[in-house]
């Protein structure tokens, strides 16, 4: 073999190696669209931005990632910022935090915040999907303080934390699908008219009146349910499980197991008498000290085994919130499902 062979086998050799590398070494596409990382690392360092960035009713899914840190700020998704999901790096190191409350004053009203304004979080916009993340309100046991405000339909969080007293958190009207999720407070610290459905989650009760204040309308056939959830607390016998906020009130809890934080009654009608006639509250196979399966006051329902069928995430989640409702037989697993 002459060196002009030798050469052109080398100069041949190397352009193949060169197609090669370069083949393997081209990057994957990102799963995320926009990535928030405090350290600068990301295309964002904070979360509002990031929000801010998803353009208004756009259609497909925008998926934001969130790398570990404590984000103090006050968090609001907007109503045309729809189908963001919100994806955290380790639930116990992605903390979305402030600490407003209802009395504090707002220094661009000069008055309180009250208490639906008090929120951390407030998620307006339609199809949020949140995971493993945790929503904090920080300000301690001051009265009412939302970590989170959720006004948007179909609203779903897997794996996330919520953190505080009073009002941790908050839904209006529409539905909510939280699964795998932590929730502590302490007086109503779940309340509003929200259809949402609780699966495998656990409460934690720091204490005062009742863990849940519904509002549900007369005409929505489903409030909140709690489906194999897990209930602790600070204490013994220091809460209900939930009193009417407005008089038809649904509420419900199956298969779940109880601390003796919850009161033997296990409900209240919030000192008016009238409420036991008009507030859905209802119980099936409770267990753990707190069920006090003789002891519950006399005006809530006992359910049977077919009767608690019916309380299934497809037919709780199916209609939606509107007057008349209709059927759009939502399914919130369809989007988990994409994150797996």
């Amino acid at each position: 073999m002459n060196k002009i062979t030798v050469l052109k086998y080398i100069l041949l050799c190397l352009i193949v190696s060169q197609s090669l590398f370069a083949q393997t070494s081209k990057p994957k596409k990102s799963k995320y669209n926009i990535v928030v990382a405090q350290d600068g690392s990301g295309n964002y360092k904070t979360v509002q931005e990031a929000f801010d960035a998803v353009p208004k009713l756009k259609s497909e899914r925008t998926v934001i990632f969130v790398k570990n840190g404590t984000y103090k700020e006050v968090v609001t998704l907007e109503t045309d910022k729809n189908n963001i999901t919100l994806i955290g790096e380790d639930v116990e190191k992605v903390i979305i935090t402030y600490d407003n409350y209802s009395s504090k004053i707002n220094p661009v009203t000069n008055k309180g915040y009250g208490t639906s304004n008090s929120s951390t979080c407030f998620i307006i916009g339609t199809g949020f999907y949140a995971k493993n993340i945790t929503f904090e309100n920080a300000s301690g046991p001051v009265g009412q303080a939302l970590a989170i405000n959720i006004q948007g339909d179909k609203a779903i969080f897997q794996n996330c934390k919520f953190l505080g007293f009073q009002d941790t958190m908050y839904g209006a009207d529409g539905r909510q699908y939280f699964r795998d999720c932590y929730i502590e407070g302490s007086t109503d610290f779940i309340f509003g008219s929200s259809t949402t459905f609780f699966d495998n989650c656990t409460l934690h009760t720091k204490g005062g009146s009742a863990i849940t204040a519904a509002s549900t309308k007369e005409y929505v056939n489903f409030g909140y349910v709690f489906s194999n959830c897990k209930i602790t607390g600070t204490g013994s016998h220091i809460t209900t499980l939930g009193r009417p906020w407005r008089p038809y009130a649904a509420v419900v809890f199956i298969n779940t197991e109880m601390s003796d934080a919850i009161k033997p009654a296990g409900w209240n009608n919030w000192g008016k008498v009238e409420n036991e006639a008009t507030a859905r509250y209802s119980e099936y196979n409770s267990s753990g000290i707190g069920a006090y399966p003789n002891e519950r006051v006399s005006w809530i329902k006992k359910l049977t085994a077919n009767q608690a069928k019916l309380y299934k995430v497809k037919n709780v989640l199916k209609t939606t919130y509107s007057n008349p409702p209709f059927v759009d037989n939502w399914n919130p697993n369809k989007v988990i499902d994409l994150y797996k």
